[in-house]
């Protein structure tokens, strides 16, 4: 089962703050994924990070066509608040 997003918060030290529509939330750490291609903008653009945005489906967090996290991603390795 797809997990639907109901509301997305940048946190500082990038980390989101994630509530999904079954009432569970998380704190999910983006600096394990500085790796990936295209993530150091985050790091190195100014004020992207904060641009978080959820896709019309609710299945995915996103900053540009390059960066994006699908919902399934933040459900399983997000921490529990």
């Amino acid at each position: 089962m797809i997990q639907r997003i109901r509301s997305i918060k940048p946190l500082p030290d990038y980390c989101l703050s994630v509530s999904f529509d079954d009432g569970r939330k998380v704190i999910y750490d983006v600096k394990e994924d500085m790796h990936l291609p295209g993530y150091e903008q985050l790091r190195d653009v100014a004020g992207l990070f904060q641009q978080v945005q959820l896709d019309k489906s609710r299945t995915c967090v996103y900053w540009n066509d390059e960066i994006d996290l699908p919902s399934d991603i933040l459900y399983e390795y997000g921490k529990s608040i």
